[in-house]
């Protein structure tokens, strides 16, 4: 998307204002208290603003979690940090924040649409307040981007970090799986710092470090029936091409493929996928790809979605320490852990899809929606991936899907809500959907228009649903639910 001046001035007047209220605060020795986002975006925001954070010797902690809620909110009163800074969430908690902590000093660093009035005494950043897309346009990580650059300009080297998180959040929404945008200068930034170059090839997590048969079953996005989840078709079917394997006795991974093979092998997944009628996921098969230069090749931190994969299964397997981690610096035996939890975190995906798909009644459609029942079996902190997952393998994505877990401990049921652009421009808004319903059924929700969340009292699910697949039903018949 091409901004104007205007806009863009808008926002990086909001990031200048962040940063002298960060600088006032260090330079009077205060502490400073970081909460952000579990996911991938989230994590990745964590670490820009911790690294600015350290590199300005500034006393800080940082927390991330799932949301914000009144545990949270608790800590600020109790603890009374000198200045909160909010990443990747906040926007949506508007009103909850300036009730019960209007006095504190606060920054929202945040890209979701925002719900509420605030208080004045809070600073703001997000790019939905400039007319800016917060769902293509920039993620989390580069509002911290900004606001760290702001802060100090050798803070352009966390620029890669940024591009990771907004590759986590999916925002490469443009012409053959481009970030534009905002996103666009921070991808210029770091190209121009010498830390990121841009190729056009297969769009395969493992493309550095799996071999090839591995990469192709581990494969999610897209999707791949018969395939994803089994190494040995996926073995047969490189066979069936005539694409070796292995030189002698080592594996070949995706960036060993000469440009004929890849041509091949795209060709044949092209014509395996239409032939199972997903016609969606062939435009997922190419596109640009990020890779890290000043990472090691053969680890996961060479390509930028890989990475995205990585921090995203810290913060979703409760070890989000070693992705904020990675993201300031450190590598070794962090490093090494973070991997073990990936392994762990793709094995735990692949048993809920697996579980998803066992019975026809875990997975619905009704009328306007998919629903996924996970209730008491997929991890709350999960049913995010899962969701996003299982969209893009429906054979009619046209469909907003909503899945589920019970979070139980809490009384709570955690939604997740996504849907494809086609859905989005077609007038469905699931961050409008999901406040909407949510707040009909005494829970709170809001988002993206193509991804989206709500947490709601338990006995309140099927209501909800009931709800959900009404108010979807009204968007696409040109009415609008935002009230």
């Amino acid at each position: 998307m091409t901004l104007d001046e205007n806009q863009i001035r808008g926002f990086m007047d909001a990031a200048e204002r962040a940063a002298k209220v960060i600088l006032e605060n260090v330079k009077e020795d205060g502490s400073v208290h970081v909460f952000s986002h579990l996911d991938a975006d989230g994590v990745a925001a964590a670490g820009i603003i911790g690294k600015a954070l350290s590199r300005l010797d500034a006393k800080f902690r940082i927390r991330i979690s799932q949301w914000i809620d009144e545990k949270i909110v608790g800590e600020i009163v109790s603890e009374k940090p000198s200045l909160v800074i909010l990443s990747d969430f906040g926007s949506g908690y508007l009103e909850m924040l300036t009730e019960k902590v209007a006095d504190f000093k606060i920054v929202i660093l945040d890209h979701h649409q925002t719900i509420g009035k605030e208080s004045a005494s809070f600073v703001h950043v997000n790019p939905h307040l400039h007319g800016i897309d917060g769902a293509r346009d920039v993620s989390g990580s580069g509002v911290a981007y900004f606001v760290a650059k702001a802060l100090d300009k050798v803070n352009v080297d966390l620029a890669p970090i940024a591009v990771v998180g907004a590759l986590g959040d999916m925002q490469d929404k443009y012409d053959q799986r481009k970030l534009s945008g905002l996103n666009e200068k921070i991808v210029e930034d770091a190209v121009n710092a010498g830390l990121l170059t841009i190729e056009k090839d297969l769009i395969f997590f493992g493309r550095e470090t799996r071999p090839i048969h591995k990469t192709l079953a581990s494969t999610t996005n897209p999707f791949i029936p018969g395939i994803s989840g089994e190494e040995d078709k996926s073995l047969a079917f490189l066979v069936s091409l005539d694409i070796k394997p292995k030189y002698g006795e080592k594996w070949r991974a995706l960036r060993d493929l000469s440009d004929e093979e890849k041509k091949r092998l795209c060709s044949a997944l092209a014509e395996y996928l239409l032939s199972k009628g997903l016609h969606y996921e062939v435009a997922n098969l190419i596109g640009h790809v990020y890779i890290l230069t000043r990472e090691e090749p053969w680890t996961p931190l060479r390509d930028a979605r890989e990475f995205a994969v990585l921090l995203n299964a810290t913060g979703r397997m409760d070890k989000p320490s070693l992705g904020v981690a990675i993201c300031m610096g450190d590598r070794g035996p962090v490093l090494e852990k973070a991997g073990k939890v990936l392994e762990e975190y793709r094995g735990t995906i692949n048993k809920y899809l697996g579980w998803v798909m066992e019975k026809p009644e875990r997975m619905k459609e009704l009328e306007n929606i998919h629903v996924v029942y996970g209730e008491n079996f997929i991890d709350d902190k999960i049913i995010g991936a899962v969701s996003s997952i299982l969209l893009t393998s429906l054979p009619n994505p046209e469909k907003p899907l909503i899945a589920y877990a019970n979070v139980t401990e809490e009384g709570v049921a955690k939604i997740s809500a996504r849907a494809i652009d086609t859905v989005t421009s077609s007038g469905v808004n699931l961050g409008e959907i999901m406040r909407v319903a949510a707040e009909r059924c005494g829970g709170n929700g809001g988002g993206h228009d193509v991804a989206a969340g709500a947490q709601i009292p338990i006995e309140k699910v099927d209501e909800f649903i009931g709800v959900v697949n009404d108010l979807v039903g009204e968007c696409l018949r040109g009415r609008d639910v935002g009230s």
